[in-house]
């Protein structure tokens, strides 16, 4: 209860900082690629339910993607904004809202799409004890993960074979370990590493 109080606080204080921030890249979507300013997509959250995670959009509209299709390496679709609202993880910033209305965490594992659900049903059934969350250790770690599956020959054997493993590991040990203190010492180190970055 008390880590909702505490991202409730943060969120609203975060969404009314960036208000500005969030109409200019609207504004900046529209003019340059249309609508709609917001892709969607079906992810898995806590308890195994579907939710829709929110994000601006970066890459030309694609129905199957917001279905859950997998386009890991594919970068042929991004749009001239997007690639830098990927670049500084701007294009994360809707999920605030998914956050203000009890579906995600600030801090916790990346929701997956059902087909990587699917992969690893028995460690996916513990790590959804937890709300997802916008960042996490794994989120660090493989920050640059565009990038490896774009580089890969096979980026589907990639992300299931390579990537996705240690990053459930990841989600496991945050499972057991959970604590404030450490989520708020893994927000420090994401927005440190988003400062770095820009």
């Amino acid at each position: 209860m008390f880590k909702r109080v505490f991202e409730l606080f943060l969120v609203l204080i975060g969404l009314i900082l960036i208000l500005p921030i969030w109409i200019i890249i609207s504004i900046v979507i529209v003019i340059n690629s249309g609508f709609p300013i917001f892709f969607r997509q079906t992810r898995v959250g806590k308890d195994g339910k579907n939710f829709r995670l929110l994000k601006f959009r970066t890459m030309r509209s694609n129905k199957t993607s917001a279905k859950g299709s997998f386009d890991a390496g594919d970068t042929s679709r991004v749009t001239t904004e997007g690639r830098f609202l990927r670049r500084t993880k701007l294009d994360e910033l809707p999920q605030l809202v998914n956050v203000l209305v009890g579906e995600m965490s600030l801090v916790g594992p990346r929701p997956e799409v059902r087909q990587w659900v699917n992969a690893y049903p028995e460690k996916w059934r513990v790590i959804h004890k937890v709300k997802p969350g916008i960042t996490d250790n794994a989120s660090i770690l493989f920050r640059n993960e565009e990038e490896i599956l774009a580089s890969s020959i096979e980026p589907e054997e990639t992300y299931r074979n390579i990537i996705l493993p240690k990053k459930l590991s990841l989600y496991l040990e945050y499972v057991k370990t959970q604590s404030l203190a450490q989520d708020c010492q893994i927000i420090f180190k994401t927005l440190l590493i988003l400062i770095r970055k820009k």
